[in-house]
This record gives C-alpha cells, sequence and structure tokens, in this order.
C-alpha cells in the first residue's frame, strides 16, 4: 500500500556558495523580499539533501513530491535530472526509482531569477525563492493511481444535483495492470466504476446517486462528503486515495448577482496574498488557519485567492469553512508573446489539483494582463486558456480580473463567463464616487453582461493619522473612509456579483517604498505581521458580520491637535452611546457608523457601549500636530485650519481650476501640454487613457492632478503656473 513521508528535514541550502543547513518549507527572501526598493535576490539556489534507499518489495516505486518551488525547479537524484518544472505555486513529482542507490543525494536547484517564459515576471508582489512548501517522499505499489498528470491524485468527482437527490460521478486513473476500482462514500454506500485501458493507462468511470442530499450550503452549511477510491490488481488492494466533495449548484445573475443553491448569495470578499512578515510565503498550517479565521471573523463568506495557486491546505480550510473561492494562474500585468505554454501548463495544474474542492467555482485566466495594451498573441493566449477551462471542468465557469485602463468594449471583457473589474478611484485617480459611476455606466450600457469588483483598496499605516484624511496621504483614517464609501457603493448596486477589498492583509511588494516603511504593499486591513486590526477592517465588521461588537475608530490617533474631535464608532448594532471621563455624553441610533462630536482639554477617557458590549480608548489634546502622524516630517502641516490659498480669481483660470475647464480654452491647453509634457511616462500612459478615464480626469483640479502624478510644485512654483492661469479667462 501506498505510504507518504514528510521530507522536509536535514536540508542543505546553498547561495552564492555559502552553505547552512535548513529545514523546510524555506524561502531565502524571506528578508530581503520584504525590506524596500533595492533588488532582492533572484537567482538560482540548491539545496540537498541525504538519504537512505527506503526499503522496497518487488516493482514499487519511490516518488518525490514538492507542494511548491519558485520559480523553475531542476531535480536530481545521483546527479540524473530526474525531473524540470516551471510554475512556483503548484504540486509537482518525479519518479526517482531507476536512479535510487543504497545512499542517495538528491538536489534541488531552484530558480526565481527573471526570464520571459515562466509567469509572473512582473507584478506588485515579491516572488520568493526557494523551496516554500513541504516536500514528501511517496512509495507506491507497483499498480497505483496515477502520480504523473499535472500533480493530480488520480481521482475526480463530479456531483451534478437534481432537487434533493446527487447523482455523483467518479473518475479515476491507474495504471496497467488494474482489474478493479471501488469508490466508498462514506454513510452513503459503494460502486464499482467500469474500465478500459488506452496507452497502458486505466481509465474507470461511475457513479453513486445520494438521495435527500444534503447540500455544501456556504458559510452556513459547508458540508463534506468523504470519498475514497480502491485499487485492486488480482483481487488484491494496491493502493487508495481519498478526497472530499461537496455537493452545491450555483450562477450568475446580471441584475442579482451571484445565487448559491437556488438562492441570492452575494459574495462579501477580501483578496489574500499569502506570505507575512519574517516567513515570506514559507507558511505553516498555524498561519494558514489564523489567516482563515481572521478572515471569518470579519464576516467574509469569500476569498479571491490571488495571484497563483494556493497551498492545498488552504484550499482544504475554503471548503471546510465554507468559504466560495476565486481560483487563479498568475498571468499577469504584462502578456509575454513566449510565455503562452507556461500559462497553459499552469491552468492544466490549477484544474487538476483542485477540480474536487467544493469551495472553488472559477478558473480565473489572468490579471491586469493588458497594462502593455492588447495584442494579437495576447487574445489568442486567452481563447486558448478560456478553451481549455471549458474542456477540462464544464462544471464551473472561467473569469478575469482587469485592468481598470482597460475598455469596457473589448472582446476581451467578454471573452470569459465572467469578470470583474479592478477599480482604485478614490486611491491612486480620481474621486471615490467614480466607482460609482462607473459601474452606474458599465450596467447601463451592458446590462446583460454579468460583473463584478475584483480589487478595490486604499493603502494605509497604522502610525499615520489625521482628523482630515485626503486621498494619498496613507493614513488609517482615509483608509477607514474609503472603506465606508465603498461598502455603502456596493450595497447599493445587488448586480455585483461579488467584490473583493485589496487586501486582506499587508504583503511584500519589494519594489514600493511608501508610508515610511518599504517593502509593502499597505492595502491590507490587517497588518503584515496578522497583529493590528486597522480600522477599516472593522467596517467590513459591521456590515457583514453576525458576531456582535463595538469599536472606537481612531485609538492610535490619540494625540490630538483640534479642540473638538469626531469620535467615530463602528458596530453591527443600531444604538450606540458614547462616555467621557465615565459620564454618558450623547446616544445615537443608526447602522455601522456612528459620529460624535467632542470637545477635549486634556487627558481624556472615551467608550462607547451598546448593551452588553463596549470598547475603551484614552487621547489627549496638544499643542502641536505630531510629526510622527505624517509619512514625511516635511509635509507636516497645520491642517486642520484649511487657510484659503488665496489662488483664485474669479473668471479667470487657476490651479484650482478643473482639468476640463483649462482644456477648453486655447491658452490654458497649451499649458497643460507644457506640463504633461515634462511629466515622466505622461505620453505612454496617455494612450492607456480611455474616455471614461478621460472624463473622470477632465473633472480633477489641476493642483489635484499635479500632486497624485508625483509633480511636486514648490510654492514659488506653483504660484508662477497661477499666474499664468490667472490671465486666461474662464471659457
Amino acid at each position: 500500500m501506498r505510504s507518504a513521508e514528510k521530507f522536509n528535514d536535514n536540508w542543505s541550502f546553498e547561495k552564492e556558495g555559502i552553505t547552512e543547513a535548513v529545514v523546510l518549507p524555506h524561502t531565502w527572501n524571506a528578508a530581503d523580499g520584504q525590506t524596500g526598493p533595492q533588488m532582492y535576490y533572484r537567482g538560482e539556489c540548491r539545496y540537498a539533501k541525504e538519504f537512505a534507499k527506503p526499503g522496497l518489495t518487488e516493482g514499487q516505486r519511490v516518488y518525490i513530491e514538492f507542494r511548491g518551488v519558485n520559480s523553475s525547479a531542476r531535480v536530481l537524484i545521483n546527479g540524473h535530472e530526474a525531473v524540470r518544472h516551471d510554475g512556483g505555486y503548484s504540486t509537482f513529482r518525479a519518479d526517482i526509482t531507476p536512479y535510487l542507490e543504497d545512499e542517495n543525494t538528491l538536489e534541488v536547484y531552484a530558480d526565481n531569477s527573471a526570464n520571459d517564459r515562466v509567469y509572473p515576471q512582473r507584478a506588485d508582489f515579491t516572488f520568493y525563492g526557494g523551496i516554500y512548501r513541504d516536500v514528501y517522499l511517496l512509495k507506491v505499489e507497483p499498480v497505483h493511481f496515477d502520480l504523473d498528470y499535472y500533480g493530480g491524485n488520480g481521482f475526480r468527482i463530479t456531483p451534478k444535483l437534481n432537487g434533493n437527490t446527487a447523482d455523483v460521478e467518479f473518475e479515476a486513473w491507474a495504471v496497467s495492470g488494474a482489474d478493479r476500482i471501488v469508490v466508498k462514500v462514506d454513510g452513503i454506500g459503494e460502486t464499482e466504476l467500469s474500465l478500459t485501458e488506452e496507452n497502458g493507462m486505466i481509465t474507470g468511470r461511475g457513479s453513486l446517486v445520494i438521495e435527500n442530499v444534503r447540500r455544501w450550503d456556504g458559510i452556513e452549511d459547508p458540508y463534506l462528503y468523504t470519498a475514497c477510491a480502491e485499487l485492486y490488481a488480482d483481487g488484491v488492494k494496491t493502493d487508495e486515495v481519498t478526497s472530499s466533495f461537496g455537493c452545491r449548484e450555483y450562477h450568475f445573475d446580471p441584475e442579482q448577482g451571484f445565487f448559491l443553491n437556488g438562492r441570492r448569495y452575494p459574495l462579501h470578499g477580501v483578496s489574500r496574498h499569502q506570505d507575512r512578515l519574517g516567513a515570506g510565503n514559507a507558511l505553516t498550517p498555524e498561519m494558514h488557519e489564523e489567516d482563515m479565521e481572521l478572515i471569518l471573523s470579519m464576516g467574509a463568506n469569500s476569498i479571491r485567492l490571488a495571484h497563483y495557486q494556493h497551498d492545498q491546505y488552504f484550499y482544504d480550510l475554503c471548503d471546510r469553512k465554507g468559504i466560495v473561492a476565486w481560483a487563479e494562474i498568475p498571468y499577469i500585468t504584462v502578456h509575454m508573446d513566449s510565455g503562452r505554454e507556461n500559462t497553459i501548463s499552469q491552468m492544466k495544474e490549477l484544474i487538476v489539483q483542485n477540480y474536487n474542492h467544493a469551495s472553488v467555482i472559477c478558473w480565473a485566466l489572468s490579471n491586469e494582463i493588458t497594462l502593455n495594451g492588447v495584442t494579437e498573441d495576447l487574445m489568442e493566449n486567452h481563447r486558448i486558456l478560456n478553451d481549455l477551462v471549458h474542456t477540462m471542468d464544464p462544471s464551473r465557469v472561467s473569469a478575469m480580473a482587469n485592468l481598470f485602463l482597460l475598455e469596457t468594449d473589448s472582446p476581451l471583457v467578454r471573452l470569459p463567463d465572467i469578470r470583474g473589474y479592478n477599480l482604485y478611484y478614490g486611491w491612486y485617480v480620481g474621486d471615490m464616487t467614480d466607482n460609482d459611476k462607473w459601474f452606474d455606466d458599465f450596467h447601463e450600457k451592458y446590462p446583460d453582461v454579468v460583473i463584478g469588483l475584483t480589487e478595490y483598496g486604499a493603502d494605509s499605516s497604522i502610525a499615520l493619522q489625521s482628523p482630515k484624511p485626503v486621498k494619498g496621504d496613507y493614513t488609517e483614517s482615509y483608509q477607514a473612509v474609503y472603506h465606508e464609501h465603498m461598502l455603502e457603493m456596493i450595497s447599493a448596486r445587488p448586480y455585483i456579483w461579488g467584490s473583493y477589498c485589496w487586501n486582506m492583509f499587508e504583503f511584500a511588494a519589494a519594489g514600493r517604498d511608501e508610508a515610511g516603511d518599504p517593502g509593502k504593499n499597505h492595502k491590507g486591513l490587517v497588518t503584515f505581521d496578522r497583529k493590528q486590526k486597522k480600522d477599516a477592517y472593522y467596517i467590513y465588521k459591521a456590515w457583514w458580520s453576525d458576531e456582535k461588537f463595538v469599536h472606537l475608530c481612531g485609538r492610535r490617533y490619540s494625540r490630538r491637535i483640534e479642540e473638538e474631535t469626531e469620535i467615530k464608532v463602528y458596530s453591527n448594532l443600531d444604538q450606540v452611546t458614547l462616555y467621557v471621563d465615565g459620564v454618558p455624553q450623547e446616544t445615537k441610533t443608526g447602522s455601522h457608523v456612528f459620529r460624535f462630536n467632542v470637545r477635549i482639554s486634556g487627558v481624556h477617557k472615551i467608550k462607547a457601549v451598546s448593551g452588553a458590549y463596549e470598547d475603551e480608548m484614552e487621547i489627549c489634546k496638544v499643542s502641536e500636530p505630531d510629526p510622527s502622524y505624517f509619512a514625511s516630517q516635511e509635509e507636516v502641516r497645520n491642517w486642520f485650519d484649511e487657510p484659503k490659498d488665496g489662488l483664485d480669481r474669479e473668471g479667470y483660470l487657476s490651479v484650482n481650476s478643473t482639468m476640463g475647464e483649462i482644456g477648453a480654452t486655447e491658452a490654458g491647453s497649451r499649458i497643460l501640454n507644457g506640463l504633461m509634457g515634462r511629466l515622466k511616462g505622461a505620453a505612454d500612459a496617455a494612450k492607456q487613457v480611455n474616455p471614461a478615464m478621460q472624463a473622470m480626469i477632465a473633472r480633477q483640479p489641476l493642483k489635484k492632478v499635479l500632486q497624485q502624478g508625483g509633480f511636486n510644485l514648490d510654492e514659488n512654483q506653483l504660484q508662477e503656473l497661477n499666474k499664468m492661469l490667472n490671465k486666461i479667462p474662464a471659457a
């Protein structure tokens, strides 16, 4: 019978001539991949392990199984190459039986260096190198379930529902010599599969009916059945594989969104990157479990597993916890003409290895792949992947997450069965309300097209605070305001089939240097180390969770300059009373957000109470703003005073005029053309701007556009530019 031995201990690791002992999982970028825009190490490193030949009976085979090696791997046993693999996020195996000796050396050359054929190569996250998931040594009998087809286990389960009955179809694949395959479902019964043989491979097919089926019903009842496939040769059982499965049905409606088991089931989702502070992507099961519990505690019922295949352990957690999962391959940002075969192999691995997971509803073809435009080769690549998804798995849908710059009438948008857009209005560009307009315009123009919101977010550092937050200040305060709006926007549009906040957790993005904390994307609702929940986390909990609570926002904004300050409370209860220094101040009724104005003069104890639920914090009045609340001390200013800038001249243009107002005049248009020509990459970026984006930009004041574009004018330059505009009558 089959045995599986975890093979994680006693490895040596060599990088640039330096060798050390390591235990797997391991990544060599756990530190340098998280520290800033200096180049983290991307190259080839060597892992090696010495081991004795396992005891084998006649005909038994030995496989080495890797759950994840990033990004490419060469596996050698005693100097013989056993397998090569391209793709850093999926399982692959090698039969090492022919190369075994009494004493053996296993070598793995892992390579995360840049190339033009293996995805991902350009993306806003760190490509950690290493053997960062578990390794197993498998021993199987001569007749065993297939282990060589794209990392699968040789057993596929397809439930088909008809009212209270499920017709569950089983398929299994084994090497030649098998004469019987029996599938047993716990508590239900068993069936023997019909066998055929072709090209030395046995295929078994059969089905079993489950009466009064208990459905996998999301968070409320994620019920799973367990099936065991038993393999026999000459009447003797030689192998078995076990898999859980769930019986559910779902569909998408262009007006009402997502339906699970016949009822409307809005997908309240978050996106998840797998890495964390100090560990990179070499995670333990406990870390996966902590991530899941944090997501569930917020009330989410869906996860976008971005931007690659995640650990099987996490897919299992999604199944058990009732999470609806979006699964995707790392075909991302920039299409590579020489990368087609890699997208195909990664999609095959994703589907084959995750087919039985009840949680997975779609196979996503790509993410923001149109940064450099849409070419025919890119279109052809997507058509091939879309057809592949439908051929390999007719029971699920194809999906795609589109860059907000992609024209909505592009044929790429309608190619997959479902699609989403990644929108960042209110952070990178435009205002928060531009998200509302984008969806209203899309739905009016394409009422029959299923549309979701696959990314949205705003960066924040828990160290940065403001009583009057503005876009681009990286404060925890602005992030909370942004997500308040986005939740209102989403809830008012039932046709949005699902929304995925970017991101549940902060994650490493080695090229970033922002918010005084380089090497990270700070859009997470929870900090990179999972220790701190930002205020924005609690506005989601207020909307989505049934767990009663009250939360005082701004506890990290403790030193306050204003004499009258806003105290904001998030809660899923309908009434909150605020206490200041033990004295009740005011009781408010409402939903989700409760705002109170409190005059402060010293140190104050603040408490929010709703029935048995309460939260407390301490604030104090200070005479000068705390510089640590700003992303850069050079930017500290008395934002609480909001002085008039004195730039406007009635009847004439100014830097406070919108881009559209300035561009409507010949003289103003010449000034804009001159300014934009000085902005790095502006000409190239302009080619990517669609009409909707152009209209949005036209509504923005010139001063704001320059600030958001990184075109920082000093006071004298701003005044000179304003004087030029003040001479031009408004149209």
